[in-house]
């Protein structure tokens, strides 16, 4: 048996570094590119409340070296702090928690740089220019929503990925705000999923393999006849059923069944007949991309070019192009383990792999014709390896439409809009957990509300459910605003909900309701810490642009242990 896994390139040098030996296991994930792309970032912690889930996101992404981190935190350690805090300690007491957690954080990574910003978030935020410095924004509740519509204004136009967190109690739940075209080209895809070998439109050097390999097999010997590669089989008996079947290829279920039966005719104990055999439902399959894929592709961003469009939408251009030309996408060029002579296995990879590179050229001239069409030079001119790395993932691509946070105001109810559709449906789904995001915006709806009273009143400070004296009295407000959000939501989304049902869900975001007001928006360091892991893991899906993050709100119940996404 051969192996057929993907390639790993050689080492710089023979002897590793020790920054490679630091990140060993990382880099196998996301590779010397996402590394560089962790490094080259500075992420900015907006803290407010106690703060501890924001922290831990960070510990999460110092550890694994991002370049940079701010914190920006004007409170100051208290005994409630050092009780859910890990990242303080006794002498912090009545220092900025700001410059206590960063000189703690700093002691898990001396890579990462960190720094302290203790200004009130009021008066920082409205200065000019303050978010540019800042590739990723973590903004955590409670915060007044005059100053989050604010923040939200100036990472909308700075398009700066942004998370919005909550950790009350037992419960937490993240928003993530992405630019409006957010593509991805190393989605890494499930393995058995990528296998794009070709068999029903084979090229003359394939073909020719087959020949050369599985010709005259009743004239091979033991070892040679069990070694024949599993592909030239099935192209071989491919030309024998197109022979019978004027011309035709086995497409439909039942033919791919007779023409696996005519493949086991030519040995019942062989295994690479057995591979041949296991192989005929998935292989045989015209190599159409997915229809998502191909709305990447021709997407608008695609199609109006400018000097200064970023390179994904260049090269989505010229492959378009190749698929508009022949029908298909840029072969991958890589090959499955099978049962074969290393000789062999070698020749039929190389075989692959001068088709990938063909492909890829053609793919590339197009790139430089798009340049010189559109005026771009110097740094504007895309480097190879990405067009190479766009061409071996261009089945797999994703893009994400990236949607504004969810600000609430004080003076009405949260409404929707066209997210309310898609929320009104969730609503009455069992597994979903829907009913856990409509109690937190009614929370934040809270938080609003009071916000502005506490400043007619000339006061300091955001009051959040249950943290006062009257907590049934803030229990019953709390249900009932989000009473009013699910009257809003369905009567936007058009929905009809029988009463039954509808009591239902009242009741359900009730208890929900109840259960955040008790936690009196504390934070339990057990549910920050997996949140902080949560955000953490697609923070990182974000600054590498790798794997494929949310789309665009999770929530998590620390009760039932259970997570779940929804697009709002």
């Amino acid at each position: 048996m051969v192996s057929s896994q993907t390639e790993v390139p050689p080492p710089l040098q023979d002897v590793p570094t020790a920054k490679e030996k630091k990140y060993d296991r990382q880099l196998r994930l996301w590779g010397a590119g996402g590394q560089l792309a962790l490094e080259e970032t500075h992420i900015l912690l907006i803290n407010n409340g106690p703060g501890v889930t924001g922290v831990e996101t960070l510990k999460n992404l110092v550890l694994p070296g991002i370049g940079q981190f701010s914190i920006l935190d004007s409170a100051v350690v208290n005994d409630a702090d050092l009780g859910v805090n890990f990242f303080l300690d006794d002498d912090s007491l009545g220092k900025f928690r700001a410059e206590e957690t960063v000189k703690l954080l700093q002691e898990l990574n001396p890579d990462v740089k960190g720094t302290a910003i203790t200004e009130p978030l009021e008066t920082w935020a409205v200065k000019d220019k303050v978010f540019t410095p800042y590739t990723l924004v973590l903004v955590a509740a409670p915060i007044d929503p005059a100053i989050f519509a604010t923040i939200d204004k100036h990472v909308q136009a700075l398009e700066i990925p942004t998370f919005y967190l909550h950790s009350v109690g037992y419960y937490s739940q993240f928003s993530l705000f992405l630019p409006p075209a957010f593509p991805i080209v190393d989605t890494h895809p499930d393995p058995t999923s990528t296998d794009d070998l070709r068999l029903l439109k084979p090229w003359p050097a394939l073909t020719e393999f087959a020949k050369q390999k599985a010709a005259n097999m009743d004239k091979m010997n033991g070892e040679q006849f069990a070694h024949i590669p599993w592909i030239a089989l099935i192209l071989h008996y491919l030309s024998q059923w197109q022979a019978s079947h004027e011309g035709k290829l086995p497409l439909a279920y039942k033919e791919k069944t007779q023409f696996r039966d005519l493949v086991r005719s030519g040995s019942s104990t062989e295994e690479n007949f057995d591979e041949a055999c296991a192989a005929v439902l998935k292989t045989l399959v015209p190599a159409k991309p997915a229809s998502k894929v191909t709305e990447i592709l021709s997407a608008p961003e695609a199609k109006n070019l400018t000097a200064t469009s970023p390179p994904f939408w260049i090269i989505a251009n010229a492959i378009h192009q190749f698929y508009e030309k022949h029908g298909e996408l840029p072969l991958p060029g890589a090959v499955p383990d099978m049962k074969a002579q290393s000789d062999t296995f070698i020749q039929l990879q190389n075989i692959y792999k001068a088709k990938a590179r063909e492909d890829c050229a053609e793919v590339v001239a197009s790139v430089r014709l798009l340049e010189k069409e559109l005026g771009r030079s110097g740094k504007l001119v895309i480097d190879e390896k990405e067009i190479e790395n766009f061409c071996k993932g261009a089945a797999h691509i994703h893009l994400v439409r990236g949607r504004p946070l969810k600000v609430v105001t004080p003076d009405t109810v949260t409404t929707f809009g066209d997210r309310a559709k898609h929320l009104a449906n969730e609503l009455t789904n069992t597994e979903s957990l829907s009913l856990l995001y409509i109690a937190f915006v009614a929370w934040d709806e809270y938080v609003a509300t009071h916000a502005s009273s506490a400043k007619e009143a000339g006061g300091e400070g955001l009051k959040v459910p249950g943290a006062g004296d009257d907590y049934e009295a803030d229990a019953e407000k709390l249900t009932g605003i989000s009473h009013k959000i699910i009257d809003s939501v369905i009567k936007e989304a058009g929905s009809f909900v029988e009463d039954p049902e509808y009591t239902q869900i009242k009741e359900k975001v009730g208890k929900l309701c109840v259960e955040l007001t008790r936690a009196g928006g504390a934070e339990l360091h057990n549910i920050a810490s997996l949140t902080g892991g949560l955000i953490a893991q697609e923070v990182i899906k974000v600054i590498t642009k790798q794997y494929v993050p949310i789309d665009n709100t999770c929530v998590f119940d620390g009760i039932t242990s259970k997570s779940y996404v929804l697009r709002i």
